[in-house]
């Protein structure tokens, strides 16, 4: 009854970050950021993967191979735009492109990688079992990152094609 005394007061409230978070929060949100998370840290992983490898080369004096530079880049534009994408305030299924060309780029190192070492006898080489088992990181990594595009996509197209008042397609009152 007193309502207005209170800290709710019956006057609207100011919409800030705080209340915008919260109203937006859902299972769908958390199980996105947890996603991201994910794919942020085995960006990482292939980072530290291959990157031990060109380190030894630039300390050896020897040549930098491109496809270990390639393998590197993967790692950190996966790892950048996982970071991008996880801002509470960004609706990263707009850009279900980007998701699609991080998901090519995987798909391109697996099948480098895949053809040099899937079926290379390691023979007790810790080298050649390290890049077997980077190699498995690239499918996990290609498959999260097709998985989220794939769902990008999916909610663009529910939201382009959403009724809406705006839209003047909004169904019709009684």
């Amino acid at each position: 009854m007193l309502n207005f005394l209170s800290r709710r007061s019956m006057r609207s409230e100011k919409a800030n970050v705080k209340t915008s978070l919260t109203s937006n929060f859902s299972i769908g949100s958390a199980a996105r950021i947890l996603i991201r998370i994910f794919q942020f840290i085995m960006g990482i992983v292939v980072i530290g993967l291959y990157a031990q490898d060109l380190d030894k080369a630039r300390k050896a004096g020897k040549y930098v191979d491109s496809k270990w530079v390639y393998a590197v880049f993967c790692g950190s534009f996966g790892a950048l735009m996982s970071l991008v994408f996880m801002m509470p305030l960004i609706k990263s299924w707009m850009f279900f492109g980007v998701d699609f060309l991080a998901f090519f780029f995987y798909m391109v190192l697996f099948g480098i990688f895949g053809k040099m070492y899937i079926k290379e006898n390691p023979e007790g080489n810790k080298g050649i079992i390290r890049m077997k088992n980077a190699v498995w990181i690239d499918l996990v990594n290609m498959l999260l990152w097709i998985g989220t595009a794939i769902y990008g996509a999916f909610v663009f197209w529910k939201a382009r094609t959403a009724r809406t008042t705006f839209t003047s397609r909004a169904s019709e009152h009684a």
